[in-house]
C-alpha cells in the first residue's frame, strides 16, 4: 500500500505556510482601520494550526524524496487542500459567502483563472482584495515550478520533451532543479515588483498597483473593481500587456538569459509563435472595429491589444465589453482561450508547443501519404520528436476535447444555456476567467450560477491547471495497486 506519509507531510507544511500569508492581508486590514483584521487573524490560526498538526503526525514517515505514484498524490492534494482553507477569509469576512461559493473563489485564485462569484468590489474592505491578489500570485509561482520539476519527471502531456531542456543541458550553469526553481522565484518577483512600479507611475494607488501586479504576473486576472481594468483604460492597458505577455513566456529562458545565455530566449519558437498569433489577432480585432469606430484607430488598437492578450494569456482582465464587438470577434475570443501561452510560464490551456508539435505530425504523415517509401520523422526545434511525446501530446488532446465536452454537457443539465455552458466549460477548463453571454460574459460573473454547476467548474479549474492526464492518473485502479 502506498506510504501517506510524505504526501501529507508536504501539504501540511504548504497548508501551514498558506496561513502564514493570511497575516499580510491582516496587517492591510489593520492599516485601513475597518476592523476586519481579526478576520485574518482567526483564519490564519486555523490554518496554521491544522497544517503543523498534519506536518508533525506525517514526519516520521519522511524519507529521501517521493516516488512518482506519490507525486501524482501530492500535485492534486495540494490543489484541493489549498483552496479549501484559502476559502475561510471569504466565509468569515464582509463577502459571508457560502462554503460552495468560497470555495470556488478560492480555487479560482489558487489556480489563476480568475472567474469571481463576488459583487461590489469596489467597497470590499482592502484585506479581501490584497487576499485576492495573494491567492493568484503563489497560485502563479507554484504552477511554474509544477511544470518546471514534476511535470516532465511524470511525462504529462507532451511536457517531457523538456525535461532534458531544463535540466541537463542547463546543468553546467545550474546543476540541481531545486536551484532553477529558486532563480524562477527571484525573477517573478522581480518582475512583479518592476510591474507594480509601472502601474504606479501611470496613476494607480500603491494598493491598487499592488494587487493588479500581483494578478498581472500570476496571468490570473482578479480586479479590485466590478469594472476590472477597464478602471484603467489607457497608457495603464498598454503596460498590463506587456507584463502579461512576459507572464506568458517559458520563465526558464529569463534564468538562462540571467545566467549570460540570452540565445534561447529569442530563438525559442514558442515564443516567436506565440508572439507571431498576438500580433495577428491584433491586427484582424482592429480592422473589425475600425469598421464600428472609424475615428478611434488607437483606442480600437488598445483594446485589441489588451483585450487579446488578456484572454489568450489565460489572464481573464477585461477593459471593454467585448461581446458588444460583434459575432467574429466573440467566436475568436472564445477560441484564442483555447490557445494559452508557452509552457513553463503562468499560463495554463492547451499552450503552443502542444500545437506545433500536432502540426509537426500531421505534416509529416501528409509526407507520408505522399511518398509512402519515405522516411519522414517529426522534428520540435530542429530535434526528433519521440513517440512517447507524440503519444502524450495527442492523449492530452483527446482528454481536453473529451472533458470540455462531457463539463458542457454535464453544466447544460443543471440548466444553464449552450453558451454558458459550452463557454463556462472552456473557460475553467482553460483558466481563462471570463466566459460569453450576459451572466458570465466580461460584465457578469459567477454569482449566480447553481451550486452543481459551481462544483463543476470548481473541479474543472482544478483539472485543467494540472494538465488533466496528472489528475486523471490517481482515479485508475493500477494507480492504487501495490507495486
Amino acid at each position: 500500500m502506498m506510504d501517506l506519509r510524505p504526501v501529507g507531510y508536504v501539504i501540511g507544511l504548504l497548508v501551514a505556510l498558506l496561513g502564514a500569508t493570511m497575516l499580510l492581508p491582516m496587517i492591510a486590514d489593520l492599516l485601513e482601520g475597518r476592523g476586519e483584521w481579526h478576520v485574518f487573524l482567526e483564519s490564519a490560526v486555523i490554518t496554521i494550526l491544522t497544517g503543523c498538526v498534519l506536518a508533525l503526525s506525517c514526519s516520521n514517515g519522511v524519507g529521501e524524496g517521493l516516488t512518482i505514484r506519490q507525486t501524482f498524490l501530492l500535485t492534486t492534494g495540494v490543489w484541493v487542500a489549498l483552496p479549501f482553507f484559502g476559502a475561510i477569509p471569504f466565509m468569515f469576512g464582509e463577502t459571508e459567502l457560502r462554503f460552495v461559493d468560497a470555495f470556488f473563489e478560492a480555487m479560482s485564485g489558487l489556480t489563476t483563472t480568475g472567474s469571481t462569484v463576488i459583487a461590489g468590489l469596489d467597497a470590499l474592505p482592502r484585506g479581501l482584495l490584497l487576499w485576492r491578489g495573494l491567492l493568484q500570485w503563489l497560485g502563479g509561482i507554484g504552477i511554474i515550478v509544477f511544470a518546471m520539476v514534476f511535470l516532465p519527471e511524470l511525462r504529462v502531456g507532451g511536457m517531457q520533451i523538456f525535461r532534458s531542456e531544463g535540466f541537463e543541458t542547463m546543468g553546467k550553469i545550474l546543476p540541481r532543479a531545486q536551484e532553477i526553481a529558486g532563480q524562477i522565484a527571484y525573477i517573478y518577483i522581480f518582475l512583479t515588483a518592476v510591474c507594480a512600479m509601472v502601474y504606479a507611475g501611470l496613476g494607480m494607488s500603491f494598493f491598487d498597483a499592488l494587487v493588479h501586479s500581483l494578478t498581472t504576473m500570476s496571468t490570473g486576472g482578479f480586479s479590485n473593481y466590478d469594472a476590472s481594468f477597464g478602471t484603467f483604460s489607457g497608457p495603464a492597458e498598454y503596460a498590463a500587456s506587456v507584463f502579461m505577455i512576459l507572464a506568458a513566456l517559458p520563465f526558464v529562458r529569463y534564468v538562462q538569459f540571467v545566467n549570460g545565455n540570452a540565445q534561447p530566449l529569442w530563438q525559442d519558437t514558442q515564443i516567436r509563435v506565440f508572439l507571431a498569433i498576438i500580433a495577428v489577432l491584433v491586427a484582424v480585432t482592429s480592422l473589425v472595429l475600425a469598421q464600428v469606430f472609424p475615428q478611434n484607430w488607437e483606442q480600437n488598437f488598445r483594446e485589441s491589444l489588451f483585450n487579446i492578450t488578456s484572454i489568450i494569456s489565460g489572464t481573464g482582465y477585461a477593459s471593454v465589453d467585448y461581446m458588444t464587438w460583434g459575432s467574429l470577434a466573440v467566436m475568436m475570443f472564445f477560441f484564442i482561450g483555447l490557445i494559452g501561452g508557452c509552457a513553463g510560464s503562468t499560463v495554463c490551456s492547451i499552450k503552443i508547443f502542444r500545437y506545433q508539435l500536432l502540426f509537426a505530425s500531421i505534416k509529416v504523415q501528409i509526407r507520408r501519404i505522399r511518398s509512402p517509401h519515405g522516411v519522414f520523422i517529426p522534428q520540435y526545434e530542429g530535434r526528433p520528436i519521440g513517440q512517447d511525446v507524440l503519444s502524450s501530446v495527442m492523449s492530452f488532446f483527446m482528454f481536453f476535447v473529451v472533458t470540455l465536452g462531457v463539463l458542457a454537457w454535464a453544466l447544460a443539465l443543471t440548466g444553464l444555456d449552450f453558451i454558458t455552458a459550452v463557454s463556462g466549460a472552456a473557460t475553467a477548463l482553460a483558466n481563462v476567467g471570463p466566459g460569453l453571454g450576459p451572466q458570465i460574459g466580461p460584465s457578469g460573473n459567477f454569482a449566480g450560477l447553481n451550486d452543481a454547476a459551481k462544483w463543476l467548474l470548481s473541479a474543472a479549474m482544478l483539472i485543467g491547471r494540472l494538465e488533466l492526464l496528472a489528475v486523471y492518473a490517481i482515479f485508475t485502479l493500477k494507480f492504487w495497486r501495490n507495486g
